[in-house]
Parts: C-alpha cells; sequence; structure tokens
C-alpha cells in the first residue's frame, strides 16, 4: 500500500471541501463533508495523491480512454 508521508499529508487539503485530508488504505478522504452530506475520497497511484475533484476526475479519465484509443486506430 502507498504511504503518504505525514509531512506531505500535514499539507495537502481537499480541493473541494478545504479540509485536511487521512489516508485511508489506497486513498485519501477529506476530514469534512462536501455540500452533498459525504466525505470526498482520492486515489493514491504511484504514491502520488489525485486530488481531482470527483466531476474533473471522470472527465480526465475518459479524455484518456479517448486518446489512447484514437492512438490504437492508427497503426
Amino acid at each position: 500500500m502507498p504511504k503518504v508521508s505525514p509531512e506531505l499529508l500535514s499539507i495537502l487539503r481537499c480541493p473541494v471541501t478545504g479540509s485536511p485530508l487521512e489516508q485511508d488504505g489506497e486513498e485519501l478522504v477529506s476530514t469534512a463533508a462536501s455540500a452533498s452530506g459525504e466525505k470526498l475520497r482520492y486515489a493514491i497511484q504511484d504514491g502520488i495523491p489525485l486530488l481531482l475533484p470527483p466531476e474533473l476526475l471522470a472527465a480526465a479519465n475518459a479524455a484518456a480512454s479517448d486518446q489512447h484509443d484514437a492512438g490504437q486506430h492508427d497503426a
């Protein structure tokens, strides 16, 4: 399990709520609830926290998938 250093964790904040983050397994979790009433979760990939709000993360994943698919058709 990738562990975020305590020093980095002490300065990271949730981009939506502005609250500190806590590590829970392979995710970081906001300590304050969002407007929808739930705590937001952020993945850690290769030791790097992906601090994109959920709606932007979905758009970024879709764009990356589209680019990857387009590259396969050019070959």
